[in-house]
């Protein structure tokens, strides 16, 4: 499947350029050989929002950073209290 169209085959070949991201592909639009836009299914942009959102987040971070460095403690969900 391509993963990038000029802007005239685009009209053509929209549907191909939709399954084509729906897969999971980065399909790239081209004017002139460069690149003009991106698209992406719904479900990936879904993730990166997620991310944007956490990465944002100072507690998140906080946590990330205890995760990296060995320093953060997990315990069995049995040891909860109900």
């Amino acid at each position: 499947m391509k993963d990038t169209y000029s802007i005239k085959d685009l009209q053509r070949e929209t549907a191909s350029a939709i399954d084509a991201a729906e897969s999971g592909a980065l399909v790239t639009v081209t004017r002139h050989d460069r690149p003009v836009a991106h698209v992406i299914s719904a479900a990936r942009l879904g993730g990166i929002l997620e991310t944007m959102e956490l990465l944002a987040d100072a507690d998140f971070n906080r946590q990330l950073k205890l995760l990296r460095s060995g320093k953060l403690k997990f315990h069995p969900a049995a040891s909860l209290a109900d």
